[in-house]
């Protein structure tokens, strides 16, 4: 085993888009080719009958949307390639954010028509913070759409982001013949005719100066040599170095449905894109290339499989070789813990691995031993920081609404808030549960999980909340005040914490201006 080598050929991102982006679908078509998969899939689940290879979850079939990221893992080019397809819908950004912190770089789907929409800015703002290099896919050029110069504009206006077009289209809409690869100088052209396999007519045209162009492109061969000088006049060459510290965005354009541009961005990827980084604890910096193990869990997802119940933390590798039966020290736990059966990844389909190396993603069967943000090493007491539970802004109460499955009821609610995306409130004054998403979008799914994989039907009551936030103060007799006066409106946490639930924002002004020495958090490090 040669750890540099391993590390080095391995690239991790993440797909990140506004919801109906086409991100899932460019997964697809990523997977395709890259051999993973022979059939893509599509996104609405009722137009043909395979769905989309990441949305694996019974509910994302039917709504057609993603809510839970899914990883996947192929090999391409020598290379191991690990996908993180996120969810687009703000109401599920707690799980993409989450993500962010496990890749070391991500492409940011935008669609041709609409242009940067509002999660898309959140979403780079999150990749700024994290120095996250970029790459942006301009999708759906096989429809009507802006002008390309917009987009380029728009992009670099509304992202904050310099910019440098690697590929070209030729047309758009019903004439979109295809696309040119600036940084291979090369000419694809594709019947988009198979928009499930790979179609193999392709034409390739090294020297767009050719009069052999005309004879493919017909009268958009002037356009194009046009619109390239214009090009090459204003942009310089591609600095490598300004992507990877996440001033440069590369920006490719394409239809992920027909399959135009997407083995462009693939092998301009596979060739740029940064191995596994450095990673951040409260303690060190992490090196990939140190040879003890290090990693951190940054998802769990419950029911995995719902006729084994079973749930994987999602752990991401950040230096040594992870193996399979070998003691790993918990460190919140402080005990150790082996793995006997060690997943990776294909959406819902699990592997067992015997080993894994930084940037890879592993699925850990878990009994309750892990919440997000734990740490796994091989003896070293280490936190890795930057995996963020916001504030909840919407909640409700949940209650049994049958009396014959509390137990699965509570079981499933137990599990769910596992999850991190929701969060579960214990009311100190009358006891009753309450559950806090970031959107509304969340309690049906919610609902609709704990009817389908556990067996327990819930029923929601409102609650008029404006914010839950976690308190602590070194001020004993004023911390004690405080939960005293206030005790209709303190709350636990999963974890035991005390949770300030303010009824409006002027309720929380006034707490914080009569009780200086205690510190309101709306973010929890988890």
């Amino acid at each position: 085993m040669d750890l540099a080598k391993e590390i080095k050929r391995r690239r991790t991102f993440a797909i990140i888009a506004h919801p109906d982006g086409g991100k899932t679908t460019l997964t697809e078509k990523l997977l395709l080719f890259g051999g993973a998969i022979h059939v893509a899939g599509a996104v609405k689940s009722n137009k043909i009958k395979k769905a989309a290879t990441s949305d694996f979850m019974e509910i994302e079939r039917q709504r057609g949307i993603s809510v839970a990221t899914s990883v996947m893992g192929f090999e391409y080019n020598s290379l191991k390639i690990n996908i993180l397809d996120t969810p687009g819908h703000e109401d599920f950004a707690e799980d993409t954010y989450r993500t962010l912190s496990a890749v070391d770089s991500a492409i940011v789907v935008i669609d041709a028509a609409k242009g940067v929409e509002a999660q898309t800015r959140k979403l780079m703002n999150v990749c700024r913070m994290r120095s996250t290099p970029v790459m942006a896919f301009v999708n759906k050029m096989d429809r009507e759409a802006k002008d390309p110069f917009d987009l380029i504009d728009e992009l670099e206006k509304e992202l904050n982001i310099k910019t440098l077009p690697l590929s070209w289209p030729i047309g758009m809409g019903a004439s979109f013949k295809g696309v040119y690869n600036l940084y291979g100088k090369q000419l694809n052209l594709f019947s988009g005719s198979a928009k499930q396999h790979i179609d193999e007519d392709v034409v390739n045209i090294s020297d767009i100066a050719s009069p052999e162009l005309e004879k493919y492109v017909d009268s958009y061969a002037a356009k194009l040599r046009d619109d390239v000088a214009l090009l090459q006049g204003v942009y310089s060459s591609f600095d490598v170095d300004a992507y990877l510290r996440g001033e440069l965005a590369p920006v490719f354009f394409g239809s992920a449905l027909n399959n135009f541009g997407v083995q462009e961005l693939l092998d301009c990827f596979c060739q740029i894109a940064p191995h596994p980084r450095q990673a951040t604890t409260e303690e060190r910096i992490i090196d990939p290339f140190e040879e003890k193990m290090t990693g951190f869990i940054f998802k769990i997802h419950a029911n995995m499989d719902p006729n084994h119940r079973d749930r994987l933390a999602f752990l991401k590798i950040c230096s040594g070789a992870f193996e399979r039966n070998k003691a790993y020290l918990h460190v919140r736990q402080g005990k150790q813990l082996k793995f006997s059966s060690p997943n990776a990844f294909m959406a819902d389909k699990k592997s067992i691995v015997d080993e894994a190396f930084p940037g890879d993603i592993v699925g850990l069967h878990d009994t309750g031993n892990f919440k997000i943000g734990d740490t796994l090493t091989e003896g070293e007491k280490l936190h890795f920081t930057g995996i963020p539970s916001f504030s909840p802004e919407m909640f409700r109460y949940v209650e049994n609404a049958d009396p014959m499955k509390s137990k699965q009821l509570a079981k499933g609610v137990d599990q769910l808030m596992d999850e991190g995306v929701a969060q579960l409130f214990t009311s100190s004054f009358n006891g009753r549960k309450i559950i806090g998403t970031v959107g509304a979008l969340q309690f049906e799914v919610i609902e609709y999980r704990l009817e389908h994989e556990y067996g327990a039907k819930s029923r929601w009551e409102p609650i008029s909340l404006y914010k839950a936030c976690w308190i602590e103060s070194d001020n004993k007799a004023q911390l004690a005040d405080f939960m005293q006066r206030k005790h209709t409106n303190m709350a636990k946490d999963k974890y035991g914490r005390d949770v300030f639930l303010a009824e409006s924002s002027y309720a929380l002004q006034m707490a914080q201006e009569k009780f200086p020495d205690i510190k309101f958090y709306f973010k929890s490090e988890l």
